[in-house]
């Protein structure tokens, strides 16, 4: 639901985004040995080794030119075999919902040079999430909603799974929300024996279309529909098959529970190809089940239960995309997450559940796994146990007996990020913190020393650029005894005589943070000049319920009561922050996207009389016009507490509008619909509440469709925010 969705899709997002902007975030695929790495370079595929950084070609541009054509193949993705005699190329990609997932893919022998395509006679760009046996001689994937596999050799394709005719029936793949709120695409796996694939299915044919209409493309408007299952709804019932790549059968599993009452987030083979491994969640989300089958009788037996009085957070959510079993001692023994002890901590778990070792003991949480360093004994992982704001490399000892240890210098305080070797000896750092821009250098582990012609950040690091910096850091205790995290960017020539306007930015809901100590993290973001030359206090807090790493009370405050805890925490953040003799009361803005949008439009009814002016894009007005998946898990569900939905919802309290309000959404949103919008306008029009309204024609959640939609968006929202906010300070006994 948020608009850059990252448990911590947070330190921060908005960072996260920043670096990849600037390419410090560059793809790196490692080596199994990690000694080497791969990444593309202006069209071609460069190979490093390590530790000297020594570059050479792997793939160049030339051999990427299918015959025929002059011009190379655009590589998007691309993997490698184990042994270094093949890729398979990605390109011509194509968009699902958020990501480019269908496209074409290109198989390149790296001895012979010869390039051939996959998928003879499938329509371009439809195949999805290629994926090479294990032994080298198939490979397989998904196009319109069925797995396929080819023979390398022959070029014989052949159709593993049977969609009935229907569109609803999905394999291979997931629906919408699936995507969504799981981020589960990717929905087949190779067994070890190159001999069974294990394959998702879904049954779509009891959910839903949503329907959008675009009156833009044709004289007559045309449907778009999305299978959406809205919140109070069962989900799409799946199941897990595994199909046999010689005679075409499918087992199917028997997972105990309704499958309509039930999710499967996660699938993988076990190590030794004897078992597949998966995740059940139940509907509520609050029981978590990992479940152990048998590829042919289907027989399922459940290892490991991990249960939460709100909701269980998944590997996918915490990783933010789902990311292969994390397997120990040849599949004897996995680590796992878990925040059953009030902190998101690591465990390793045998394979028949019997055994669980704690390796993270402590107050804190850990943020991310960064590398587990088997052969070295080690696991990496980012935490910050002295600041929420911050993030740092800590490693742990995998057998338990050891206390973890800080491996980045502690004399930089901020944001670190690591892209670590699959052996543990080296990791590609980047740095920042709201006065230092990103910085990156490779460096060894655990000594974290710059490898040779490298530089050393630590010496680079210049403390004393905070002096220069509007931007500063706080805690503000409300008076309901909730300490918050904030940040606060000054006025250029800030004089604390004056008094100036206060610009709040908002999320406020599970999905994200917006304050981090990272460079670009207090940004203006949507604003169409800079904020600070003009005159605006800008400020964000992080209310109970964002996923800040905190420890579990924190992030689940908001259980059932989103729309209500985040909301007065905000507020009374507000409160604290305004009774400084620099703000203006009368001059206080709020905006946000999504559940930030959300978030403004209940600030502005819940609390007329702090926000005067509010802007809210693509907000989410109701949590029943929402999800299942999301929702539900943070809400529970409507058939029980709908008491709730009504109180945090936007629609309930839209009667109570005082200051002035711009609300903007686009009609061809898939994600939060547009008829947030319309039911919202619909409510203030019944109380004859003034307002200003802006709908983009066919803009999907980001708004970010058509030529020259941000810069209006940006001069629409700047120009209403001088309008309504006057920049600029005045003396404390004038008036703007």
């Amino acid at each position: 639901m948020n608009l850059r969705p990252i448990i911590f899709r947070s330190i921060l997002t908005i960072s996260l985004t920043f670096l990849c902007l600037l390419g410090y975030a560059q793809r790196l695929t490692w080596a199994t040995d990690g000694n080497s790495y791969t990444t593309t370079e202006e069209g071609a595929i460069m190979k490093y080794m390590l530790p000297s950084l020594e570059k050479s070609t792997l793939v160049s541009k030339d051999v990427l030119k299918p015959i025929g054509s002059d011009t190379p193949l655009k590589v998007e993705g691309y993997t490698l075999t184990e042994d270094g005699t093949k890729a398979l190329i990605y390109t011509n990609s194509k968009k699902v919902w958020r990501m480019k997932t269908r496209g074409d893919y290109w198989l390149l022998d790296l001895g012979t040079k010869s390039l051939r395509q996959l998928g003879k006679g499938r329509p371009a760009s439809t195949l999805m999430f290629a994926k090479l046996s294990p032994d080298g001689t198939k490979a397989a994937y998904v196009s319109e909603r069925n797995v396929y596999v080819e023979d390398l050799a022959s070029g014989s394709i052949k159709k593993l799974t049977d969609d009935l005719g229907t569109k609803k029936l999905i394999n291979g793949t997931f629906d919408w929300v699936y995507e969504e709120e799981f981020f589960c695409r990717d929905g087949f796996r190779w067994s070890p024996d190159s001999k069974s694939i294990a394959y998702w299915q879904l049954d779509a044919n009891k959910i839903r279309d949503f329907y959008m209409i675009n009156n833009t493309d044709s004289v007559y408007s045309q449907i778009v529909p999305v299978e959406y299952p809205k919140v109070g709804d069962p989900p799409s019932p799946a199941r897990i098959g595994v199909v046999g790549i010689a005679d075409g059968k499918t087992a199917w599993m028997n997972v105990p529970g309704d499958p309509a009452q039930h999710y499967i987030v996660r699938m993988e083979w076990t190590p030794d190809g004897k078992e597949v491994i998966l995740q059940q969640l139940n509907r509520k989300q609050n029981e978590s089940k990992l479940m152990l089958c048998n590829p042919k009788s289907g027989d399922a037996r459940t290892i490991f239960t991990d249960k939460d009085e709100a909701w269980v957070t998944t590997v996918n959510e915490w990783a933010n995309q789902p990311v292969g079993w994390f397997w120990l001692d040849g599949g004897k023994s996995f680590l796992w997450p878990s925040e059953k002890d009030g902190w998101m901590h690591l465990y390793t778990i045998s394979i028949d559940g019997k055994k669980e070792t704690l390796l993270t003991d402590g107050r804190y949480d850990v943020i991310s796994l960064d590398r587990i360093d088997e052969k070295g004994g080690w696991v990496y992982f980012s935490a910050s146990p002295n600041s929420a704001i911050q993030k740092y490399l800590y490693r742990v000892p995998l057998n338990g007996k050891g206390k973890f240890e800080v491996l980045t210098p502690v004399t930089m305080p901020g944001t670190h990020g690591y892209n670590v070797s699959t052996n543990g000896k080296y990791a590609r750092w980047n740095f920042s913190n709201h006065y230092t821009q990103p910085m990156t250098a490779w460096v060894e582990l655990p000594s974290h020393k710059p490898l040779a012609g490298q530089k050393d950040l630590a010496k680079e690091f210049d403390p004393k650029a905070k002096e220069n910096s509007n931007v500063e850091y706080f805690k503000v205790t409300t008076e309901d005894g909730v300490e918050m995290d904030g940040w606060m960017k000054k006025p250029n020539n800030f004089d604390p005589s004056k008094k100036y306007p206060v610009v709040f930015y908002v999320y406020g809901e599970p999905a994200a943070t917006t304050v981090g100590d990272d460079f670009g993290g207090a940004n203006d973001f949507i604003y169409n000049g800079d904020m600070a030359e003009d005159g605006y206090i800008h400020v964000s807090l992080d209310n109970r319920g964002t996923p800040a790493p905190k420890g579990r009370a924190w992030r689940k405050a908001i259980y059932r009561k989103i729309g209500q805890v985040n909301i007065r925490d905000q507020a009374m953040g507000a409160k604290k922050v305004l009774e400084a003799s620099y703000c203006d009361t009368s001059r206080v803005a709020v905006w946000g996207w999504s559940g930030g949008g959300s978030s403004t439009l209940n600030l502005m009814f819940q609390y007329p009389d702090i926000y005067k002016t509010g802007i809210s894009i693509a907000p989410v007005t109701s949590s029943l016009l929402y999800d299942n998946i999301y929702t539900e898990r943070y809400m529970g569900l409507p058939q029980e507490n709908m008491e709730d939905y009504k109180a945090g919802a936007a629609l309930t309290h839209a009667k109570n509008l005082k200051g002035n309000l711009l609300l903007i959404h686009g009609t061809g949103d898939d994600n939060v619909h547009f008829q947030n919008a319309e039911m919202l306008v619909n409510e203030l029009v019944k109380h004859n509440k003034q307002f200003q309204y802006m709908a983009y024609p066919m803009r999907s959640h980001s708004i970010s469709e058509g030529e020259g939609t941000f810069l209006h968006l940006s001069t629409m929202v700047s120009k209403y925010l001088r309008e309504h906010c006057a920049p600029g300070g005045v003396n404390a006994i004038s008036k703007p």
